[in-house]
């Protein structure tokens, strides 16, 4: 029977990869551990993942450096300088600043049980919009239909959010319409979407304490055009007489187009 010596094991001679193991060595390399099958020194595992993410992190904090330095580098050739990248920071602080009152607005649109958000108008899965409710409905309220700007790429109906929280305080329910964006949809699928939600709000308002025979239109930006195309649209559609139409433009009580094209 084979037998240990004074706490030391060694593997047999012919094996030429082989390692001795004892108490001492142990001690003192306690970061690895030898393998006996393969020779080869590995880490233990807790210990090698720590080795990972050490060198995970210098990568990222190299990487980050080197696209920083050459970004600066590649603005300094376009003719950007220090004094440009300074007033891009002054820039940040200044959006900084009104970050309090983004976090304001946000928190109403997300905990307010005056806002509908996400009601469903249409079949397409952009056709939502949320609705801004005041405090008194026992009476029937006049309803502005905001359609939200975004360069036609990033629309969204939670951009109203600040117009629909400042104008329900003063009695106007807003309904904030979302949209298709390219590439999404086309500018007729925009359109074809406002038409649609401005017919269901028309035609629907009621039930949520608004008058019908008190609904204005305002579009901003992109919204503005995609707005004003929906009313020149509509108009075509009623000047054919066969064609069989869910709301009429003079259901519109005014027009508001901001910063259009």
């Amino acid at each position: 029977m084979a037998t240990l010596s004074n706490r030391r094991r060694t593997l047999p001679q012919d094996d030429t990869d082989a390692q001795v193991i004892t108490a001492d060595s142990v001690s003192t390399n306690y970061r690895t551990m030898p393998c006996l099958v393969t020779g080869k020194t590995v880490l233990q595992p807790h210990l090698a993942r720590q080795e990972s993410l050490r060198r995970n992190i210098g990568h990222v904090a190299a990487e980050t450096y080197l696209i920083t330095r050459l970004a600066i580098t590649l603005l300094r050739y376009l003719g950007i300088g220090y004094r440009w990248i300074t007033q891009l920071l002054a820039l940040g602080c200044y959006a900084l600043l009104l970050m309090p009152g983004f976090l304001q607005v946000a928190y109403y649109y997300f905990s307010s049980p005056k806002v509908k958000r996400s009601l469903v108008y249409g079949d397409q899965p952009r056709n939502r919009f949320d609705l801004y409710l005041p405090s008194d409905i026992g009476k029937p309220n006049p309803v502005l239909i905001f359609v939200t700007g975004g360069a036609w790429i990033i629309g969204y109906k939670a951009w109203g959010s600040l117009l629909g929280l400042q104008l329900a305080e003063r009695g106007i329910i807003v309904a904030c319409l979302d949209y298709r964006n390219f590439p999404q949809g086309t500018i007729s699928d925009m359109i074809n979407d406002t038409c649609q939600g401005i017919s269901f709000i028309i035609n629907n308002i009621a039930k949520y304490g608004g008058d019908p025979n008190r609904v204005y239109l305002m579009g901003q930006s992109a919204g503005a055009h995609i707005s004003s195309c929906a009313l020149l649209e509509q108009a075509a559609r009623e000047s054919n007489k066969g064609e069989n139409v869910s709301w009429s433009i003079s259901q519109i009580k005014a027009y508001f187009g901001l910063s259009g094209g």
